[in-house]
């Protein structure tokens, strides 16, 4: 009996360090790419087009959008855990500070440095924070949500982003080269990480 008590609960900090270091390294991996200047992912292209056209700060938008979204639960049946509470309170303070203490590059060379170790860090960050089994993000949950309703995952991730990414396009969110990257390299690293980290 105590053999099985014993890894739950000494399992809880462990789980709790994956979250919140997770949702760190995810905010960083924000930074970089905002700070690269190159091309967000689609959620931060909308995110930094509402901060051009409000004056608020990417961060900012990202937790009043993280809330508003968990609204769409409502309808989809989902149930937030603490992962998802954590997620809209903290990922967009950890994405100003990273904006923040990261210099800006100027050379090519730099930008494209900070989109590779943005996407590796957000791949590596969605799986820490995923794999601590504490609720998914607000933005995934409205994808699991649709997924209950009978679209495939590739079909409901693809009508978000495309959405977002269009709406955020529009308001003069950063659309480049690492946009594309992104798209094309977060499926294969986050696959790559869950080797090391399994989800389950």
């Amino acid at each position: 009996m105590s053999d099985t008590t014993v890894p739950r609960i000494s399992s809880l900090p462990a789980r709790l360090v994956r979250l919140y270091g997770g949702l760190a390294l995810y905010g960083a991996g924000i930074g970089l790419q905002v700070e690269s200047g190159l091309g967000n992912d689609p959620w931060d292209v909308f995110h930094q087009g509402l901060g051009i056209r409000s004056g608020l700060s990417i961060g900012t938008v990202i937790i009043g959008i993280g809330a508003l979204v968990m609204l769409l639960w409502i309808p989809l049946k989902q149930r937030p855990g603490l992962g998802t509470i954590s997620n809209v309170l903290f990922l967009g303070l950890f994405a100003d500070a990273a904006i923040f203490l990261l210099p800006t590059p100027s050379h090519l060379a730099l930008q494209g440095l900070y989109v590779a170790l943005g996407v590796v860090s957000i791949a590596l960050a969605t799986v820490l924070y995923i794999g601590a089994g504490m609720g998914p993000g607000p933005r995934d949950g409205v994808m699991t949500g649709l997924v209950r309703l009978g679209l495939s995952v590739r079909l409901a991730r693809f009508l978000i982003e495309v959405t977002v990414l269009a709406a955020g396009w529009l308001l003069g969110g950063t659309v480049g080269v690492g946009t594309l990257v992104f798209a094309l390299a977060i499926g294969p690293l986050t696959q790559l990480f869950t080797r090391w980290f399994p989800l389950t």
